[in-house]
């Protein structure tokens, strides 16, 4: 299939914009599309087959309407993702669609969902007083639920932010960590303080936290607990025992929405324990009120070979029978 397309009125500028440096975007989209693409001057002839051309078509297209600015190998990366995924069907007898998007009130002016499945895993969570994400990295499971618990506070549907996680090493032995409390248990948590620091700022989360409107602490810390009017997010569920998940979702109380987050491919646990996320997914299935969201590597929102690593992986796994 032949397809043209004219970037009409546009000025050297937004044409450099749109093909790259040293033509490097229209490069990355002749590899991704499985396309020849040529250019003269503002006209685009596309040559491939039919489902790659209209894709490249389409990626094009868009590039062309972001062109009054510099675009980015990120921002091309993403259109790619996005015209590689297919429409989402309305959910729950009509859910909003990946056009209706959710708009959540951060910092960040520009946040939005990148794929169907990150669309749906926003309406889930703002739909469901309990929502589970799971899959693989860089899929946007935890930043999202911790977009969705600052927006709930801005908009004053809760009167504080719970964020937790188990402390689990991956994989190494740290040994003794020097420091009090708050220095020991920080390099587990710094994860959902990089997320609140770019949705809220660095002033901000200090003077929440100073006001008792953001809690972060290990999941240790919530035994004997009842959280109402919270938003409680557990992170690396993955690495809690099937006593520990069952300690957390016990803890939700009125007035609260819980967000589960984890990715079962990569359990810490000693061998021979049964992750507490695997085995909520089992005994939740059925349960009215509890959400699941499953990703895959096509949700996959970071630098490409992200990707590219996670499918290696899977692909092991599913060579080996799960052995690890």
């Amino acid at each position: 299939m032949v397809l043209h397309h004219r970037f009409d009125n546009a000025s050297n500028a937004q044409l450099a914009h749109v093909c790259g440096e040293l033509d490097g975007h229209l490069r990355a989209l002749e590899q991704a599309c499985a396309v020849t693409l040529r250019r003269r001057h503002d006209e685009f002839r596309i040559e491939g087959p039919a489902a790659g051309a209209r894709r490249a078509l389409s990626v094009l297209q868009a590039l062309c309407a972001k062109a009054a600015a510099p675009i980015s190998a990120q921002d091309l990366e993403l259109l790619l993702l996005q015209s590689g995924q297919p429409a989402p069907a309305p959910q729950d007898g009509g859910a909003e669609t990946v056009e209706q998007a959710v708009h959540l009130h951060t910092r960040r002016k520009d946040l939005a969902a990148r794929t169907p499945n990150q669309q749906r895993y926003l309406e889930r969570i703002l739909a469901h007083d309990l929502s589970f994400g799971i899959g693989p990295a860089g899929t946007g499971k935890t930043y999202l639920a911790v977009a969705c618990a600052v927006d709930a506070l801005e908009r004053h549907q809760v009167q504080r932010i719970v964020l937790t996680r188990p402390a689990v090493e991956a994989g190494e032995r740290l040994g003794f960590l020097p420091g009090d409390l708050a220095q020991k248990v920080d390099p587990y948590l710094r994860p959902l303080f990089d997320a609140l620091f770019d949705l809220m700022g660095i002033e901000k989360v200090v003077k929440a936290q100073e006001k008792g409107l953001l809690e972060v602490a290990p999941l240790a810390f919530m035994r004997g607990r009842t959280l109402n009017h919270a938003f409680v997010i557990l992170d690396e569920a993955q690495n809690t025992t099937p006593e520990q998940m069952k300690m957390f979702l016990t803890r939700i109380g009125f007035g609260s929405r819980a967000v589960v987050t984890g990715d079962t491919s990569q359990i810490d646990l000693p061998r021979g324990i049964t992750s507490g996320l695997v085995d909520a997914q089992q005994v939740l299935a059925e349960v009215e009120g509890v959400a699941f969201t499953r990703f895959t590597r096509a949700d996959v929102v970071r630098h490409p070979l992200v990707g590219r690593i996670v499918e290696a992986y899977d692909t092991r796994v599913a060579q080996t029978g799960g052995r690890r």
